[in-house]
């Protein structure tokens, strides 16, 4: 297996009352990916693939608000959260 074959996961929180950005509160390859995955899908939390994001995210401190360059990605992320919890007549908290 390929280093671009390795599965890679991390989840994001936000608050908006009380975060100033979204943080990393889970990340991992691999394994630990399929595990937050798996978690995910076991809590009814939407997955939002992007394969450049995951990249980035993984490289993160667990704990660390996201940086500014990542923001607008984030947004959309975000929006697209929103509006699955919408759909499906949830809050939305925590992204994949």
């Amino acid at each position: 297996m390929g280093k671009k074959d390795i599965k890679k996961a991390a989840a994001l929180s936000y608050s908006p009352g009380n975060d100033s950005a979204p943080r990393v509160v889970a990340s991992g390859k691999g394994l630990i990916a399929e595990k937050i995955l798996e978690k995910a899908k076991e809590k009814k939390i939407p997955v939002y693939e992007d394969e450049h994001l995951a990249d980035t995210l993984v490289n993160l401190k667990l704990g660390s608000e996201i940086p500014m360059e990542l923001y607008e990605v984030v947004a959309e992320v975000l929006a697209f959260i929103s509006r699955v919890d919408e759909s499906a007549g949830r809050k939305f908290g925590k992204i994949m």
